[in-house]
């Protein structure tokens, strides 16, 4: 499914398909490095097809890290466990500190960019976890 106006507007480009970590993520998200990853902070432009989202995780530090989304294009969601989840769009800036679960994708109907800042610190790592169910996803 192509949409122009999308592509316009996600002015870091769509990168390719995100194979290294698409076992956590249901349906098809794209990956354009910014910075190389030896680099910190690092980022990337995180493209989302409609309906895919990433996996509920942790970004685990001891000191410092978490992550910082800046929203570029489309539309998507973003949440805290036990917490509403937010819409998001172009313009949007989400902080997440370190040790929150939480997940984020683009709505059921469109896609969805926002770069990813990975915010350095001491012994930092990944949790993923389970999988945002459907029935969570179409309740939104």
């Amino acid at each position: 499914m192509k949409d122009i106006k999308f592509e316009k507007q996600n002015v870091f480009g769509k990168g390719t398909e995100n194979m290294a970590y698409a076992k956590y993520f249901v349906g098809k998200s794209y990956l354009n490095p910014l910075t190389s990853p030896k680099n910190q902070p690092f980022f990337a432009n995180v493209t989302f097809e409609p309906g895919c989202r990433n996996n509920w995780h942790i970004h685990r530090a001891d000191k410092g890290g978490g992550q910082i989304l800046l929203c570029v294009a489309g539309s998507g969601w973003y949440q805290e466990w036990g917490k509403p989840a937010r819409s998001l769009n172009p313009g949007d800036v989400v902080e997440i500190p370190a040790n929150v679960k939480h997940w984020h994708g683009a709505k059921s109907n469109c896609w969805f960019s926002h770069i990813a800042v990975e915010i350095p610190g001491e012994n930092t790592s990944n949790e993923w976890l389970e999988a945002v169910s459907e029935e969570e996803y179409r309740a939104l």
